[in-house]
């Protein structure tokens, strides 16, 4: 019999208990505290001041710890702790994505009357109207000239007036809630790019904290290696 237990023929892999939670993972769940990054290990530490150097931690669990983390520098830095920037910090913990399509979701919830003011606040600052009106008032002036006895309306073209000031009157409200409607779009397209962006520098400045810790571990590495080809070759003098 071998030593190792299998299951429907295949071998099993040896489980690690987690040094948080105490629950039997597989290699692949768990994260050796010597890869994390050491500000990340003294915030652990706080809560479990008896880890050992050598200790096996939960993906899960690191992933908490690193929303906490997050959360509590963004608390230091700023004082308070917004909505948005509590949401970034769950996110590196879920690993999700923040980044939205600000023009779909905004427009999905458009009424018909919200949708016809755009409609007709896009045409109203159109060549396409200035072109079509400006021939509209042409022929209009045209036709009442030339009619001067018969006109509808003679100069001064008091029904004119009396239809553009009404048109004036309608376009200006139909074109600020156009307008109001994009400024909400707008602060959107802002907040979601905040959200993304503190991501990224969180992000950024978690793989530099990694990386540089990475690289002393090297260093140290290397300068052990060195110290004991040093004293193979004293030895060999000897």
């Amino acid at each position: 019999m071998s030593d190792q237990s299998t299951e429907n023929g295949k071998a099993t892999k040896p489980k690690l208990a987690c040094a948080l939670t105490g629950k039997e993972l597989s290699r692949s769940n768990l994260v050796s505290l010597a890869a994390v990054m050491p500000l990340l290990v003294e915030r652990i530490r706080k809560d479990y001041p008896d880890l050992k150097d050598d200790a096996y931690v939960a993906r899960k669990e690191l992933d908490r710890y690193r929303s906490l983390y997050v959360m509590e520098l963004l608390r230091a830095e700023s004082g308070d702790l917004s909505e948005i920037e509590a949401q970034v910090a769950r996110s590196l913990a879920t690993h999700e994505t923040l980044s939205e399509n600000v023009e779909d979701e905004f427009g999905a919830d458009r009424t018909i009357g919200e949708r016809l003011s755009d409609i007709l606040a896009e045409f109203g600052g159109s060549w396409s109207f200035l072109i079509v009106f400006s021939g509209f008032l042409a022929v209009w002036m045209l036709y009442n000239s030339y009619k001067a006895g018969s006109a509808f309306d003679p100069y001064p073209y008091i029904l004119l007036n009396l239809i553009l000031s009404t048109i004036a009157a309608v376009q200006a409200p139909i074109i600020m809630m156009s307008q109001k409607r994009q400024e909400a779009k707008d602060r959107l397209r802002s907040l979601n790019d905040y959200r993304v962006n503190l991501k990224a520098e969180l992000e950024i400045r978690h793989l530099h904290e990694k990386i540089d810790h990475l690289i002393n571990k090297q260093w140290q590495r290397l300068a052990e290696i060195q110290e004991l080809q040093l004293e193979k070759i004293m030895e060999r003098k000897k």
